[in-house]
């Protein structure tokens, strides 16, 4: 593994451990709807989604 992409993937994990602190996992804690369903859940899966596609992108891209 390669300098850029290992600091690519510690920069990617801190990111989604801000993300998944409480006060940023507090703010999506409503009693607000999204096409019927809770806001929290959808939030959570839709960042947990987010960090996936971000690390395959980043796997799957060869080195610069």
């Amino acid at each position: 593994m390669k300098r850029g992409r290992s600091s690519r993937l510690i920069a990617l994990f801190f990111l989604g451990w801000l993300l998944f602190s409480f006060p940023l996992l507090a703010l999506w804690d409503r009693d607000l709807e999204l096409f019927g369903l809770p806001l929290f859940p959808v939030g959570l899966f839709a960042l947990w989604a987010g960090l996936i596609i971000v690390l395959a992108l980043l796997m799957e891209r060869g080195d610069p």
